[in-house]
């Protein structure tokens, strides 16, 4: 099996490491369940502003099914106008395999939560982890980073992840879904991305389609990252200079909810900016020096990444 191949299939097993150990702190671990409900309620009294209310609900209405049948598939297409016939079927399989593995979770795994705590009201219903919005928003942001060129995956990796964290910030905060919901969806789509990715490796490792690879530096490849997080760190100081006393008074009240969204955010993009590293080799020095140069006598060894 390549190498790439190999490296993916252990991502992808340490992605269901971590969905098992979410769903052990999410629904057995005290501590973990009382931040769980603690943040879901913090971000609930986000929703009372109007602006946050209308944004939440525009989100995630672009993940319901009615919706998402409809805009998802372009993905696919992309592939297929790309002439990437296999990296069309490998989306094609993410989208489904990853929105069928969650709801097939949800109907496993019921289990009621915080009846004890909330006087036996449930705000969330039992079958409602792993989050579906939250997987259908990154299986298509992973699925878009397969289809897309190259040279622009740093940018769809970037702002997909801002898009697929909003989301999830969303759900959260309209009461549909508790926080680890939302990490649970986002590791069951860099589930099925990374086995996807496996599959395409070693699919050309044995049939070559003579594709060529777009290089890119290391720089040029986490730079639209970097600028996003500079991006919402900006959007949140300019919230607590236009009100400041709110904006401290409301993180000092909900310490939790603080590090509970930064670790969402930081696995929203963790999740799609592995993913785009894992789909070719970087440009070094060496390399692009190699290509600016005179012809080697011996041809490199190809490299290979999906589109």
């Amino acid at each position: 099996m390549a190498i790439r191949a190999r490296w993916a299939l252990a991502g992808a097993g340490g992605c269901v490491m971590l969905i098992a150990a979410t769903w052990v702190a999410a629904f057995h671990i005290g501590v973990v369940r009382s931040a769980n409900l603690t943040t879901y309620v913090g971000f609930i009294e986000l929703h009372q502003h109007g602006v946050v209310r209308a944004l939440a609900e525009h989100f995630v209405s672009l993940c319901d099914p009615h919706r998402y049948f409809f805009w998802a598939p372009v993905v696919v297409v992309i592939a297929l106008v790309r002439g990437r016939p296999r990296v069309a079927l490998a989306v094609a399989a993410i989208l489904l395999g990853a929105n069928l593995t969650t709801e097939a979770l949800k109907q496993v795994l019921p289990e009621p939560r915080f009846a004890g705590l909330l006087d036996g009201w449930l705000p969330v219903p039992a079958t409602e982890w792993p989050s579906g919005h939250s997987t259908a928003a990154m299986s298509a942001v992973l699925g878009l980073l397969l289809a897309s060129p190259g040279r622009l995956r740093p940018y769809i990796a970037a702002l997909g992840a801002a898009f697929a964290v909003a989301v999830g910030y969303s759900l959260v905060s309209i009461g549909s879904h508790f926080p680890a919901d939302v990490f649970a969806g986002y590791l069951v789509a860099a589930t099925w991305t990374l086995v996807a990715v496996a599959g395409l490796s070693a699919a050309e490792r044995r049939w070559p389609s003579g594709t060529t690879v777009d290089r890119l530096s290391l720089r040029a490849a986490l730079a639209p990252q970097a600028a996003v997080v500079v991006a919402g760190v900006a959007l949140l100081a300019l919230v607590v200079l236009t009100r400041p006393h709110d904006a401290l008074a409301y993180a000092e009240g909900h310490k939790q909810l603080m590090v509970v969204a930064a670790a969402i955010a930081t696995l929203g993009v963790a999740v799609s900016t592995g993913v785009m590293l894992s789909l070719g080799p970087l440009a070094g020095r060496a390399t692009a020096a190699r290509d600016t140069g005179p012809a080697a006598t011996a041809a490199p060894r190809r490299h290979w990444r999906p589109g």
